[in-house]
């Protein structure tokens, strides 16, 4: 018997839809949780279904709501829902696919979408025929319905339907020629749906699309010029999917392509010129077809530039000139910010990063970067989507980077024109070309700068806030002019006007006017560097007197403007009257901050770049944060480990353990071999804590940050590691993964194996040796191993080299040519120091190994620039003991080294 629902149940079921419509908070709870309780109920799906398909006399968002929870229900719970439940759900949906309502419809649509995603096309094997077929009916809602949840299917299944089902058959060599027959439907919402769903394919390069590229490329062009708008926006990412993955199929009509883009960037539907906006992103990152774009710039740039100035829509919700530096902000005008934990590399500090202690550097993740952001952060949050001015920006951006100052003929006239404009909105979109321009056109901008900056400084005042705060942005893209190229003698004639400027702004009586400057000033802090020493004290009394201005979402720019200043002037801001205008504020802030507050992040990453920067100066503060984080991590993993226990305890922040161990970190930094008291003083528990994290395998970034902290204590509290080496090593070895998965998780642990090993010493270390090497060695040597990896792994090996020399060497033939190459290119700094100590000690221990390697290792001593007595001394000894060895070389290999190096191999061997 078919099944029926309780009439009282279904009403009761009907009213708590309709509650579900109520603002009043409680009565959501209460919902909330007799939802919960439902879920529970084996037929309660059946009923979600009964409300959704068979109640058409109720309101549509009743019967959306039920679908809804149904798609919820069906993801949450489908590996338990009994069979039969589940073959009753898809026999009944699709007699509904037709649905008048066409809410209903396609929340029906989402739903078996859902249900064909989790189970896969080969358990409901009806579902892909049934909709093509009903593809042909008469009536368009079984028509709009039937693609609807096709087009789902796709977008969730897009790999799948390239595999063949039961009987051979590719499911897309028999949906895609129906799907281009639908590009010249009548309806405009079934030409969008098929060229769009088409277009997936093409971004895929789908092996069954490529047959019919042809016959998509005649199609599609078909429609360049369609009465319907959603339509034209199908056509120009479908252009874009072209470009991208398929660029010789528009190489024959590319200038009719370039010319049809052109005209719809400047169409007045700016949801229109956007789509058409990103071809030009797309098209410069073609390097072999972005010369072809050369004739066609005069036109382009103009188009882009005309693109960049506020719309009227931009307008109703930016333009918003009030005084509003003292109305707090809510909750939802701040982004979820997530902390990136620290990754060890050989470069030097960069972006973002704080210097390492031994001479490397920490910073973040390059995977990470957006480029889009920076045309983000002249606009409010409110506001913060993609659009027509920003992909304008970004692609003029694009263009200056790929053609040089080739542009300028192009921009200049424009520019001159929208800067002398009377119309404030002209002016800005102006500015906002000058720094969209800066890094692509800096050589050919120089000769203009002089008169431009001041113009930028000057429009700091402008009476508009949207002009005030794009004038800061473009400024800081020219800061670097100003420091550098301007030259030493002309800081205060550039530099210190545009310091001042900034600072000045950030007390701007407008909240997003204060975000631009903070946001400036932290870039040319960054730019600056040391050059910012003499400016401490200014620097510090408007950063101060900005944390009692600033609302809670600019108070995040804030942090990071200060933790950069740190980095920049690192041990200059280790003066006693620096630290008491600093640190009372930083340090009350954070102790004072809720573990859940969006605060405890960059606050926290500030206070780890003001440690660095203390040095033992950060003392008087340590053992209260110190203690704080061991805290964090401690709590976090419980509540984690209850969550994994307990469905109704939700999973923590895991960013929160991140940011607390790369705190204590930079504290472990800061105190050098003083900071072993406060590790001991506390019985060691952090070291407990950190075996957990080591092996913590749901968030990877979590693992990150504990080898990261291991290296550092194995550097500065090795006595406290060492009666726990055994565990460590057990815990450390398999995650130098030769697969590097996850690269920055066995990037720090092959770091913190080489800080280990210097310490432990040789009867510590002899165990591990040859386990480290099966890891390490082949992934120095494989040509896909990232560099940065390839190099810490080559700087361990050479440090297992100085500790175990003896089993080290007889590998040497296998892996120092490759060594040496990897690295000749990382700057000189200790640990590449102790690295060729061991290198040269293994090569004295098996000289033989080094023969095919020879002149690689020569041309990695020549890179060598400031080579201590005591490393000089070995290379003078290892060369000597190979003269014999390398015979016709040796003389050509002398004449590659430093000058240095090669007399005073020549003095003392008379070689």
């Amino acid at each position: 018997m078919e099944w029926q629902p309780e009439p009282e149940s279904l009403r009761q079921l009907i009213q708590l839809f309709n509650s579900t419509q109520s603002v009043d908070n409680a009565v959501q709870q209460q919902n909330n949780q007799r939802l919960e309780e439902l879920r529970r109920v084996p037929d309660f799906i059946n009923y979600l279904l009964f409300v959704l398909i068979v109640m058409k006399d109720e309101n549509s968002t009743v019967r959306a709501v039920a679908g809804l929870l149904l798609k919820n229900n069906v993801r949450q719970d489908f590996a338990s829902i009994p069979p039969h439940v589940l073959e009753y759900v898809k026999r009944k949906s699709i007699d509904a696919i037709g649905d008048p309502d066409t809410l209903v419809r396609h929340t029906l649509g989402t739903v078996i979408a859902t249900i064909v995603a989790l189970g896969k096309i080969r358990s409901w094997p009806e579902i892909l025929p049934r909709l093509m077929q009903l593809l042909d009916s008469p009536d368009y809602p079984v028509v709009e319905g039937s693609w609807d949840i096709l087009r789902k299917i796709c977008d969730e299944c897009t790999r799948e339907l390239e595999d063949p089902l039961d009987d051979g058959t590719l499911p897309l060599n028999v949906m895609l020629p129906r799907f281009l027959s639908f590009f010249s439907s009548d309806s405009p919402t079934l030409r969008e749906y098929a060229i769009s769903t088409t277009t997936l394919f093409v971004r895929e390069s789908s092996e069954c699309m490529k047959p019919m590229m042809d016959t998509f490329v005649v199609e599609l062009f078909k429609r360049a010029n369609d009465d319907n708008s959603e339509v034209l926006k199908a056509v120009c990412k479908a252009v874009v999917a072209l470009i991208e993955t398929r660029p010789d199929m528009l190489m024959p009509e590319l200038e009719n392509v370039v010319n049809y883009m052109i005209h719809t960037s400047q169409n007045s539907d700016p949801d229109i010129a956007m789509e058409a906006c990103e071809f030009w992103l797309s098209f410069c990152e073609q390097e072999e077809m972005v010369e072809s774009l050369k004739p066609f710039l005069s036109q382009v740039i103009p188009t882009l530039m005309r693109g960049m100035v506020y719309s009227e829509e931009d307008l109703m919700v930016l333009d918003n000139n009030d005084d509003d530096a003292v109305v707090p902000d809510s909750e939802q005008d701040i982004k979820p910010r997530h902390h990136r934990a620290r990754t060890h590399e050989h470069h030097g500090a960069a972006a973002g990063g704080s210097s390492n202690s031994d001479g490397g550097s920490i910073h973040e993740d390059e995977d990470d970067d957006d480029d889009d952001d920076e045309y983000d952060s002249d606009d409010d949050d409110v506001y913060s989507e993609w659009n027509l001015r920003k992909c304008s920006a970004a692609s003029l951006d694009v263009i200056s980077t790929a053609f040089g100052d080739h542009i300028l003929e192009f921009v200049l006239p424009v520019l001159k024109e929208e800067l002398a404009s009377d119309d404030w909105r002209i002016k800005e979109a102006g500015i906002l070309a000058l720094g969209a321009i800066a890094e692509g056109c800096m050589t050919g901008m120089q000769p203009h700068l002089p008169s431009l900056l001041p113009y930028l400084i000057q429009w700091f005042k402008h009476e508009k806030a949207l002009v005030r705060s794009i004038a800061c942005w473009s400024a800081s893209r020219y800061g670097k002019w100003a420091i550098y190229e301007s030259g030493p003698n002309m800081l205060a004639v550039y530099f210190e006007p545009l310091l001042a400027g900034l600072l000045e702004t950030m007390m701007d009586k407008n909240k997003r006017v204060q975000e631009a400057a903070c946001s400036a000033f932290a870039t040319l802090e960054e730019e600056a560097g040391p050059y910012m020493v003499p400016y401490i004290q200014p620097v510090l009394e408007t950063l101060m007197r900005a944390f009692s201005l600033y609302q809670r979402k600019n108070l995040i720019i804030l942090y990071d403007a200060v933790g950069t200043l740190a980095e920049a002037v690192g041990s200059e801001l280790n003066r006693p009257h620096f630290i008491q205008m600093l640190m009372p504020e930083v340090i009350d802030r954070w102790e004072d901050l809720p573990t859940d507050d969006h605060h405890m992040f960059p606050l926290s990453e500030c206070l780890s770049a003001i440690a660095l920067a203390l040095g033992t100066s950060f003392a008087p503060y340590a053992q209260t944060a110190y203690e704080r984080c061991v805290q964090i991590v401690g709590e976090t993993l419980q509540i984690c480990q209850l969550s994994h226990n307990d469905a109704g305890v939700e999973m923590p922040d895991m960013d929160l353990v991140i940011v607390a161990l790369d705190f204590i970190s930079a504290i472990v930094q800061a105190l050098g071999d003083n900071s072993q008291p406060l590790i001991a003083n506390h019985n060691g528990v952090v070291l407990q804590l950190i075996g957990l994290c080591m092996v913590f395998e749901s968030v990877p970034e979590v693992r990150q940050s504990a080898f990261a902290l291991l290296g550092d204590l194995a550097m500065h509290c090795f006595p406290l590691l060492l009666p726990q080496l055994e565990g460590i090593m057990q815990q450390l070895i398999p995650q130098i993964d030769r697969n590097f998965m996850h690269i920055n998780v066995c990037n720090n642990a092959t770091w913190s194996v080489g800080e280990i090993a210097l310490q432990a010493g040789q009867e510590s270390m002899k165990t591990y040796i040859n386990p480290l090497l099966e890891r390490l060695v082949p992934m120095l040597n494989n040509p896909n191993t990232p560099l940065t990896l390839a190099e810490n792994a080559a700087i361990t090996i050479g440090r297992l080299g100085v500790v175990c020399p003896a089993m080290v060497a007889p590998n040497l033939e296998v892996f120092a040519e490759r060594w040496c190459m990897v690295l000749s290119s990382v700057k000189d700094n200790d640990e590449k120091s102790s690295a060729f100590q061991g290198m040269m000690t293994m090569i004295g221990t098996n000289p033989q190994g080094i023969s095919k390697a020879f002149l690689y290792f020569c041309q990695a001593a020549l890179n060598w620039q400031t080579p201590d007595t005591y490393l000089m001394n070995m290379f003078v000894q290892t060369f000597a003991g190979l003269k014999q060895l390398a015979g016709d070389e040796w003389e050509a290999s002398m004449s590659m080294l430093d000058p240095q190096v090669r007399q005073l191999i020549k003095d003392r061997f008379n070689a």
